[in-house]
This record gives C-alpha cells, structure tokens and sequence, in this order.
C-alpha cells in the first residue's frame, strides 16, 4: 500500500510521488527476472536521473533539484520498495557526486556533474579493500606522482557497479601518515591500467553487480584529484554519512515491500475456512512488522533533518543504518514465515527480499562498526 507520507511542500510531494510512479510502472516489473539473470539495469540509472533522482539533493547550478535530503531519501525508498538493487545503486551513485559537491574545484563541478546528475555518467565509489573495509586508515592502494599526474598501483575489494561505471571514486595512499596520507581521485572507466574481477557470486543483489578492481600504473592527471593531496579520509567518512542514510532509507524500502507482501497474502490466504489475516497471532505479527518499518523511517528521517539543518549527524546516521537494516532483516524474515512455504519458493518475492536483506547489515560498515561509531559519539563528550 501506498505509503503515507509528511513532505516539506507540494513540490516534493509530486516528486517522490513522480519516482513512486516510475519505481511501480518501469522497475518493479522487471526486478525478479533481473535479479535471477544477474542482469545490470543501465538503463534504470539513466531513467531515474532523467526524473531528476540523482540530482534531487544539490544544487540547480549543475541540475541538481535543491531539495531537502529528507525528500531525496524518501524518494530513494520508493524506489528501493519497487526494487532494491536499484536504490542501493542509486545511493552510491548519489554518494560519489557528494565528494565532488563539497570537495571539487569549479572546473571538476562544471565538467562533470550535469550529466553525474543526468544518469549519463555512473559512479562506483572504490574506498574497501580486501584488508581495510571499515579501518579506511589502512588501505594499501597507492598513487605515486607521475610526469603527467599520478599512478594507481593496487586492489579495490567489494565495488559497487565494478565494470559498469563511467567513472570510479578512487581512495589511494600518496604519503605514510595514516590519516592524513589518503587522497581521491575521479579516475574513468576507460583508463589504462585498471581492470576488473570477475562479479562476486552473492546472495542478493546479483543484478547490482559487485567486484574487485585492479589498478596496475593507471594513470590519471591532476585534473582528477578531488581536493587537495592528503584529503581524502575526510572526503570519504563525510561521504559515508550520507552514504549510511541512503543504505537506511533502502533497507526500509525493501522492508516495506515485504509488509506489503505479507498483508496482501494474509487477506487471500484461507485457512480452516477464514482468511489468515483473521488469526489474532497473525494480526499481532504484522503489526510487529509495521511498527518495525515505520521505526525505521522515522529513524532515518530524524537524521536527514538534522543533516538538512547544518547539524551533525554522524551518531544519528549509525543509528539510522543500524535500525533500519535490523528492521529489513526481522521484517523479511517474517515475511516468509507469514507466507509459510511459499515464502520459501521464488515464485513469491519474500525470499528474495530476505536474501536482499542480510547484506544490508554488512555494507556501508557492518552493523558492529555502527555500535562503535554510537558508542564513540555517546562517551566522548
């Protein structure tokens, strides 16, 4: 059921409205046969930032919407409703233009961002790597200054959209102080030297397409380091902020879709002659469920709003991350218990949304790393 909704105006009410219509005409119908053929949605990218998504939070100058986050990320939901391979997607696309916003000179935001806005150009952001995925302080990938720039040498693990990006936001060591020896660099997809891993065989997702990318004295200029040399821990926890929000809206998005689910097959379910919905345990059980998706919302929109008005909101955005991506996992897996054996079979979505849902508690820091970061925030003061 359609979800109901508080938005700051009546522009971005028909905006997310305008991407709910195009999440349910042009996504939801192709998502179960994409995600059983591994098959990237290019074009859904493109789609989506035509309608104005990719750009919806940032600035008219480069053709972004100049909205609230609050707004973008409720947009971002309803897409991760209708498919959440595309909202993850979407969100790290949106979280590669953030580091060129805060970070770039004005040369980098003319050149590239209307048509980073656009869904013409598609961003992966290459920070993991196979020893440092929360411990960003320890990656081992590095730019040596070069004749004409810099030269990528080493290994980038778990990369979103890997081999088919347009451009790759790249974290590489230029000095040995470990947190201020980082930089970051826009590096294109067509540049000698970088290739890719074959696609990780994972769970979920398998229509967004994740794999390791392999730098090999890949050169890139000077017109390509965002920032300044020895920036780019900062440019990338900023990032991961924002990044954890989008992560948050998405896992309520797809927790959403399986209350949905739920509810639809409890009203058509008959069971000792009356529909399951009639059962008071049943009843119980999805108001659970609901209570858990509309937790995470509100935890979720509690952050961006904090965000939206200039204040901090590291501890906000880990809190989101964590129970939003806890909700997605509980309420999933009931779900399918909701639906009993058909849930476990594929030709019910709820399996698949139980199998979306478990690495959602993993990416953008696992779950344990944002009890760190709550922790962290809460004792020091």
């Amino acid at each position: 059921m359609p979800v109901d909704r508080m938005l700051p105006s009546k522009e971005a009410a028909e905006l997310v409205g305008l991407v709910a219509e195009i999440a349910r005409e042009e996504l939801a119908p192709r998502a179960a046969q994409a995600e059983a053929d591994a098959v990237f949605p290019r074009d859904a990218f493109r789609l989506l930032g035509r309608a104005g998504l990719m750009g919806m939070p940032y600035p008219q100058r480069w053709g972004g919407l100049e909205q609230p986050y609050e707004v973008y990320l409720q947009a971002l939901e309803e897409v991760a409703i209708a498919w959440m391979g595309v909202g993850v997607g979407t969100s790290v696309h949106v979280m590669t233009c953030l580091a060129l916003i805060n970070y770039g000179s004005d040369e980098q935001r003319d050149r590239f961002l209307p048509d980073m806005f656009g869904g013409e150009l598609l961003g992966a952001y290459a920070l993991s790597e196979p020893q440092a995925g929360s411990d960003v302080a320890a990656m081992t990938t590095r730019a040596k200054r070069s004749d004409s720039g810099y030269e990528l040498h080493g290994q980038k693990a778990w990369i979103s959209h890997a081999g088919h990006a347009d451009y790759y936001l790249t974290f590489a060591r230029t000095g040995t102080d470990r947190n201020h020896g980082v930089s970051c660099f826009l590096v294109p997809a067509d540049t000698v030297g970088m290739t890719f891993g074959e696609p990780e065989r994972k769970m979920g997702l398998t229509a967004s397409t994740t794999a390791a990318v392999y730098f090999d004295g890949a050169e890139v200029g000077d017109d390509r380091l965002i920032g300044a040399e020895g920036q780019g821990l900062p440019i990338a926890l900023s990032a991961l902020d924002s990044g954890r929000l989008g992560i948050a809206a998405g896992a309520t998005g797809l927790a959403q879709a399986a209350l949905d689910a739920a509810a639809d097959y409890a009203r058509q379910r008959v069971q000792f002659g009356r529909t399951i919905a009639e059962f008071q345990g049943l009843q119980f059980l999805l108001a659970e469920m609901a209570a858990a998706v509309d937790t995470a919302r509100a935890a979720y929109l509690m952050a961006a709003r904090k965000a939206d008005a200039g204040m901090a909101f590291t501890r906000d955005a880990a809190v989101a991350k964590l129970v939003a991506t806890d909700a997605a996992m509980k309420v999933t897996t009931d779900a399918v218990q909701v639906l009993g054996g058909y849930g476990y079979t594929r030709d019910y979505p709820v399996e698949r949304y139980m199998r979306e849902a478990k690495v959602t508690q993993i990416f953008e820091g696992t779950n344990q790393i944002q009890r760190l970061v709550i922790a962290r925030q809460l004792l020091k003061g």
